[in-house]
This record gives C-alpha cells, sequence and structure tokens, in this order.
C-alpha cells in the first residue's frame, strides 16, 4: 500500500552552531494551513532536546511518509521576514566567508515587535518626484561624466564626490540624494550605506529636499527596537523606498535598483560581528546576484575600489569640472624645524587672517588634554603601577590617570631613574585648544571631539579644534583648514595607514570655503603629494603595486585562523591539500591570552581565484571541530575560529 504523501518544510535554524547552517526537513502539518515562504516558526532540535527558532526556506511535499521527521510546534508569525532574495544573499556572503547564514541575517532581521506586526498594513503607496525635485536631482547628477548612464544602466562605478560644500550641505551627500532619487522616480528601490551617524544625518538632510515624506526608510542603532522593526517590515513590501542607514543596511531586503556606499574606506563599515564581512564586499556580492547598479562614493579612493577599477569592473567616474582644494605644505626649512613646533608659521599666519572673517578648522589626532605622560627626566613612557596602562592627564596640573584601569598615580615614580617629575607628551583635543585660545586672544574655541560632539558652527570666527572624523559643518566652509599631528598619524603600525591619512586629510579639506587654504603641517613624500594634488587614485594604484610582491591585500585574500594548536594544525593541514603557494602560510604564533588550552594562529594568503575552495575547507573545519567539541561535552570549546578578508594582517 502506498504512503500517504506530507507537507516537508526546509528550516533554517537561528543558532550560532556551525553545524546546523544547513536546512532541516520537518514535516509541517495540515491544521497550519498554507504557509507563506520566509516566516518564523519554532522547531524542536532533537540534538539538544529543545525547541529552536528558524525560518521556512522551502516548502515541499513528499510521499515517504514514513520518514521519521520532527513536525514544526508553531508558526509564529504570518510576516514573511525573510523573503527568498534575502536568504541567498545571506547564504552567498556566509559562503565567501566561511560563516553561517544565520549570523548574517541576525545582524538584518530584528526581533520581532508583537505591535507594530500587529499594526503593520503592508500597503504603503508608492511615492514619486515632483517634476522640480527631478530637475534637481538631474542637474547634480550631470556634474558628473556619465554617471547617469551608470545608474539607468544598471552599471558600476567608483566615483569621485566634489570635495566642496553646495547649499549647506557637502558635495557627496547631494549625490547620493540626487542618485537614490533618480531610481525612486524609475520604480526601484535604493540603498545607501553610510559609516556613521553624522554621515546619515547629513544625507537625510540632502534626501529632504529632493524626496517626498515616507520614501525614506532609516535602519541605524539609535533607533529604539520598535521603530527599528516598523523600518524593517517597510523594506518587505512592494512599493520602492530609498534606504539609508549604517553597515547592516547593506541587506535591507528591498527590490534595489541601486545600492551605494559612502566612504568605503572607513573601518566603520567593517562588521564587528561574525562573519565579519565588510559592507563594501557584501555590495559587491549583492551587485553579483541582484544585477543592481552599484556605486562606491568617496573624496579618496580605497586601494580595495581601485583594484576593481583596474580590472576594469568599476568605472573611473568624476567631476565633468574638476574642483580642487588648496593644499598647501610644508616648505623643506619647516621641515627642518623641531617638532616641538607643532604649527609653523605660514600655517599660524593663514589661521590668524582666516579667523578675523570666520571659522577655521584645526585637525588633531587625539581627544583629551595630554592622553599620554612621559618621565620629564629619562622620557620613558609613563605607565600605571596596577595595570602597566599608560598614563594621561585630564587637564593642566591634574592628577595623572590610566588610561586603561581609570586610577590616578598622584605619587609615581619611573621606575628606570626614580625621578617623580613628569612631562607632557602629546597634545590632546583639549590642549591644543588650550595653546591657541592663548594664541588667538579674543577668539572662541570649540572643541569637537567624541566627548564634545558638535554637528555644525556658525559663520562666526572662531577656532574649531576636532579629532579626526568629528569635524563639523562649518556655514558657508571654513575659510582655513589645518592639518596638524601627521607625522604622528602616520607612525600607525598599520598597513593601510596612508590610506587612512589621506582619507582623514581629503575628508576635513572637503569642508573649507572655496579657495580657502588647506596647510598640511609636518608631512612629505606621496601622501603629501597625493593630497596637495588630489590624485587619490594614483596614490592607490602605487600602494597595490607595492603590495602585490608581499601577498597583502587587496592584491590577495588573507584569512585568520586561530585556536587550539592542535585545531589550527588540522585546518593547515586541510588547506595543504589545496595547492596553495609553499608561502601561502605564515605561522602558526602563539596568542597572548589566558584560555587554556593555549591558541596560536596563523595568516593564510590566497588568489582570489582559490577563494571558493580556502572558504569551503576552513568551514569544514570550523565545523569538524565543533562536532568534535559537542562529542566531548565541551572539553574543548571554541577551539577553531576563521576570519577571512582581514584588512590589515597582523600576527
Amino acid at each position: 500500500m502506498a504512503s500517504e504523501s506530507r507537507r516537508i518544510a526546509r528550516v533554517l535554524l537561528d543558532s550560532p552552531l556551525p553545524q546546523l547552517d544547513r536546512l532541516f526537513d520537518y514535516s509541517l502539518p495540515a491544521e497550519f494551513g498554507d504557509v507563506p515562504l520566509g516566516v518564523r516558526v519554532r522547531v524542536p532540535l532533537r540534538t539538544a532536546g529543545r525547541v529552536i527558532d528558524g525560518y521556512i526556506v522551502e516548502i515541499d511535499t513528499e510521499d515517504d511518509a514514513d520518514r521519521p521527521l520532527s513536525e514544526v510546534e508553531s508558526v509564529v508569525s504570518d510576516a514573511a521576514v525573510l523573503p527568498e532574495r534575502l536568504h541567498r544573499l545571506a547564504r552567498r556572503v556566509a559562503d565567501r566567508a566561511a560563516g553561517s547564514a544565520s549570523d548574517v541575517l541576525r545582524l538584518v532581521i530584528p526581533k520581532r515587535q508583537v505591535r507594530v506586526e500587529k499594526a503593520w498594513t503592508a500597503d504603503t503607496p508608492a511615492v514619486s518626484l515632483d517634476d522640480d525635485a527631478a530637475e534637481r536631482a538631474r542637474a547634480t547628477l550631470a556634474m558628473y561624466d556619465g554617471l547617469e548612464s551608470v545608474l539607468d544602466e544598471r552599471g558600476r562605478a567608483a566615483v569621485e564626490a566634489m570635495p566642496q560644500l553646495r547649499d549647506g550641505t557637502p558635495g557627496w551627500s547631494q549625490l547620493l540624494a540626487a542618485s537614490a532619487a533618480r531610481m525612486l522616480a524609475t520604480g526601484r528601490s535604493s540603498i545607501v550605506v553610510v559609516p556613521d551617524h553624522r554621515d546619515l544625518d547629513q544625507l537625510l538632510a540632502s534626501l529632504e529636499l529632493l524626496v517626498p515624506d515616507g520614501a525614506v526608510v532609516r535602519h541605524d542603532s539609535r533607533q529604539s527596537n520598535p521603530d527599528r522593526y516598523r523600518a524593517f517590515l517597510r523594506t518587505l513590501e512592494e512599493a520602492p523606498c530609498i534606504v539609508v542607514g549604517n553597515r547592516s543596511a547593506v541587506y535591507a531586503p528591498v527590490d534595489a535598483g541601486l545600492v551605494a556606499i559612502w566612504d568605503d574606506g572607513d573601518p566603520l563599515l567593517g562588521e564587528m560581528l561574525a562573519p565579519y564581512v565588510n559592507a563594501r564586499d557584501a555590495a559587491l556580492l549583492r551587485q553579483e546576484l541582484e544585477q543592481s547598479a552599484l556605486l562606491f562614493v568617496g573624496h579618496t579612493r580605497t586601494t580595495d575600489v581601485e583594484r576593481l577599477v583596474a580590472h576594469g569592473w568599476l568605472r573611473d567616474v568624476r567631476a565633468t569640472r574638476r574642483v580642487l582644494p588648496k593644499v598647501v605644505l610644508s616648505t623643506p626649512h619647516e621641515m627642518e624645524q623641531p617638532t616641538a613646533q607643532r604649527m609653523p608659521s605660514s600655517a599660524f599666519l593663514a589661521a590668524r587672517n582666516a579667523a578675523a572673517e570666520g571659522p577655521v578648522l584645526v585637525q588633531v589626532s587625539r581627544p583629551g588634554f595630554a592622553p599620554s605622560l612621559v618621565c620629564a627626566e629619562c622620557r620613558a613612557p609613563a605607565r600605571c603601577a596596577h595595570c602597566g596602562g599608560p598614563l594621561g592627564a585630564r587637564h593642566r596640573g591634574a592628577v595623572p590617570v590610566c588610561g586603561w584601569c581609570g586610577r590616578g598615580a598622584r605619587a609615581w615614580a619611573c621606575p628606570t631613574c626614580s625621578s617623580t617629575k613628569l612631562r607632557l607628551a602629546s597634545s590632546g583635543s583639549e590642549r591644543t585648544a588650550d595653546e591657541l585660545g592663548r594664541a588667538f586672544p579674543g577668539i572662541r574655541v570649540i572643541v569637537a571631539d567624541s566627548a564634545h560632539p558638535v554637528e555644525r558652527v556658525d559663520a562666526k570666527p572662531a577656532l574649531v579644534v576636532a579629532t579626526r572624523g568629528a569635524e563639523p559643518l562649518a556655514v558657508g566652509g571654513y575659510r582655513a583648514v589645518v592639518l596638524l599631528d601627521g607625522p604622528r598619524m602616520l607612525q600607525a603600525p598599520d598597513l593601510r595607514v596612508g590610506e587612512s591619512c589621506l582619507r582623514w586629510w581629503s575628508n576635513a579639506a572637503a569642508l573649507a570655503a572655496p579657495g580657502a587654504p588647506i596647510h598640511l603641517v609636518g608631512v612629505d613624500g606621496t601622501v603629501a603629494r597625493a593630497l596637495a594634488t588630489w590624485n587619490h587614485a594614483g596614490y592607490a594604484r602605487s600602494e597595490l603595486e607595492s603590495r602585490a610582491p608581499l601577498h597583502m591585500p587587496p592584491t590577495a585574500r588573507v584569512a585568520l585562523v586561530e585556536g587550539s594548536a592542535a585545531a589550527v594544525s588540522r585546518a593547515l593541514i586541510a588547506l595543504g591539500e589545496l595547492s596553495l603557494p609553499p608561502d601561502a602560510v605564515l605561522g602558526p604564533v602563539p596568542v597572548d591570552s589566558d584560555d587554556f588550552p593555549p591558541r596560536v594562529r596563523a595568516l593564510v594568503r590566497f588568489d582570489y581565484g582559490a577563494g571558493s575552495r580556502v572558504a569551503t575547507t576552513l568551514r569544514a573545519a570550523v565545523v569538524a571541530e565543533a562536532v568534535n567539541g559537542h562529542r566531548g561535552r565541551g572539553q574543548t570549546k571554541n577551539t577553531l575560529s576563521v576570519r577571512l578578508d582581514i584588512l590589515d594582517p597582523e600576527l
């Protein structure tokens, strides 16, 4: 006698365990009726003896009703929160990063809010641009050579944003707003990703001038849980919209005609949670799957984007009429002056003259008064006697405080020479403001840093001392910009330190008024010349040429493999079967931690063509170690972890 057929639900479990990163078959009882794909369900997990959340990805029927299957315990909601396009993107991203699809989905699908969901009608009407807004958007796009055709043809481009303010808002935000508005006019949604809330606010201000209310959907960490869930549900609707937000907004489940990223070199676009995928890489994968238009917009050019331009995968788009900042470098005589002279005479005079007319921006590397102290006698770094952390001063005459544990060091004595005297080794934003306040009597001084956030300053005379990335907008632009601490910034032990400095300085220079001088103090060489000539693409190309022989990113991909010595050894042995170059593996070396068993780490360099094989092999190694650890009742917990596409490899 033939067996009766039954419905089968294939469920993706919401679990961080790597061995559960696949679809599981469950019997779908007839009592649930018609169940849409993508809904949340609760299902039993036999191996753990508990019920777990999941999403229905597929529904099928099978004739073998005798196959033992557990039943779906409940359908949590009728809201299909995991549409097919989102699952496909999450799976693709996870596979490339040797991670779990559920980890990706956890970044984009908020926790359910019952009241919000019950009030959701899913019938938001479509919106359209009025003729005036459409014309203004078209005029902005026309300022860039070929950008309109990139959008119309769903092309890919690296766009150099004009470094200027227009009508009180940055040129880059107007460019992205116009691009999204153009796409909205064609009936397609857009996703615009920016690094932080300051960028988001500036972009929203530009969008308000072009698109009607209800067309913009925010996605950022400042939202309450109900607001975030409400915004997510809006992205599930058919009516087109413009999604703007931070890094995880790149996964928004809209039918995107455009994905755009501002300032892709900002480290805030790198995801800090597994599988640690940068928004830039997620956008590239999304464009490959969905064939949307793709824009990387910035004042500078990252090596990652320039590599794609060099391969012809991205089109290089620049302004039809480039407007370049007036960058002034230190003279050879000024470069020979003692390092104690933070602001040479040329920059000082420029700042003094400009401060009589309006605001002047002074960029510094670090916040606080004196972020670090040294012994006044032997110049040894002053460290906390309790934890070894660096000592700093919060204001002039203050008791030194440890930057790690926060303890005061009132009775500090140098362990090297026994001196009890301290010297300020560096100047933060507050100390710089204190010094400039005495040098510029009668001029107000404004500090803008993480502890003193300032969004905008007026056009009245002022000295604005800001840390990198915290510079406020100035009405009419800054009358002069002085970039201090350049040599200190370039000393950071970072593969991409040159790129980062160029990005910090260029973004600050873009806030200057037309024709205002931008003084880069104490820096020469290729980075200084790139800023002075505004040739960021050329600098990125030279960086690629220097990294290629060393197989350093982005000329090659790099994976970090970390865990117990035995687990890392097994993973490297498995990679050895892929015929990677003999020098592909660096390490393993011990990790400085208190873990038991002791952990080690290794770097694996590989070509892009080998990426799929390397990711699959490493993922299999992670799953194998997790299964073995489970069988050993947790005795080998967390024995292996992998992270692909390390931007700054360091053992």
